[in-house]
């Protein structure tokens, strides 16, 4: 229950990220430099935070013994996800990006085959976790009930524009997470890796943005503040909660899923947010009505995941083998 609380108050941090995102294309800015500025702001805060814990000898030395995948699993999980996120608010208002994420639900789930577990001895593929993907899916009718009203207000171009860079995102964050836990193997904690994984990350990061000087110039003062408060909010803040709340739950892929069930609430925080902020009027009643049941597929997802943490580990285990 303390993860699906840390991923929930991860998802009010991330929510920053959709509505300064449009407010920077809005202004002018290019997602190039809200993609790369991002990463650039975040870096000094994390190796200030992993510097004070002691933790730089460790991280250096995990990079080390195989930079190959740090490099690897950072692009798919940093530069996968955002890159796409920056872009697709290029084309589609907040709510579109931010409804069309939730996919990640599904995604996270279906990820489930591509892991092994040692039980002993014995290598054992996961399974998707069916209960899940069930209530992840409850979650995701609640999603595009949302949507319903507002698509009918955009052109199909903006809409597949907004949507299928979102979808590269949602399956590319959990998969870059979940293999940076499973290369890390615990032994560093969540701001070595969020530090690792921005480091390895940064040279495209000085690429986009060598580029972005050449074809669209320095950004703004308005773009480099709200760079700034997103690298802060989304970046260390969120990224971080988000990372401890799956990081405790690793071996579990339902618990995961649950956790990662919790990003559905950016939808909520990210509607709030455009109303007070954008002066965005308040949804339809459809869209109220897929609120509600974004809000009880996280009640059902919490309840699971109750039932589960009550089952000990032998039987569980058991549980998975004869299935």
């Amino acid at each position: 229950m303390k993860e699906i609380l840390l991923g929930i108050l991860a998802a009010l941090f991330f929510a920053f990220t959709f509505i300064l995102n449009r407010s920077m294309e809005l202004d002018g800015g290019s997602w190039l430099w809200s993609s790369s500025l991002r990463y650039f702001f975040m870096l000094p805060f994390l190796l200030i935070i992993v510097f004070s814990r002691k933790g730089w000898h460790l991280l250096t030395s995990e990079m080390k013994s195989q930079p190959s995948k740090w490099l690897l699993w950072s692009f798919v999980g940093f530069v996968l996800f955002y890159g796409p996120l920056t872009y697709a608010a290029s084309f589609g208002p907040g709510w579109l990006v931010s409804g069309t994420w939730q996919f990640t639900i599904v995604a996270g789930v279906l990820l489930a085959p591509f892991f092994i577990t040692m039980m002993g001895n014995v290598k054992v593929r996961q399974k998707i976790p069916v209960i899940s993907l069930i209530i992840s899916s409850v979650i995701l009718i609640g999603i595009l009930l949302i949507q319903i009203p507002q698509a009918q207000s955009v052109s199909f171009e903006v809409l597949l524009l907004g949507i299928l860079p979102v979808i590269v995102a949602a399956f590319a964050y959990p998969l870059g997470n979940r293999k940076m836990m499973e290369l890390c193997g615990g032994r560093l904690d969540t701001y070595q890796r969020v530090l690792g994984m921005t480091i390895a990350s940064l040279p495209t990061w000085i690429i986009l943005a060598i580029y972005a000087l050449f074809t669209v110039g320095l950004p703004s003062m308005s773009q480099v503040i709200q760079s700034l408060l997103v690298g802060i909010s989304s970046g260390v803040i969120a990224t971080v909660l988000f990372f401890i709340a799956t990081d405790r739950v690793r071996e579990d892929q339902g618990k995961l899923a649950a956790v990662e069930a919790t990003q559905s609430t950016e939808v909520l925080f990210v509607i709030i947010g455009e109303m007070i902020l954008l002066g965005v009027p308040l949804p339809e009643p459809i869209a109220l009505i897929g609120l509600v049941i974004i809000i009880i597929g996280m009640l059902l997802h919490s309840y699971h995941t109750m039932l589960i943490s009550k089952k000990s580990p032998i039987k569980e285990k058991q549980a998975e083998l004869q299935s």
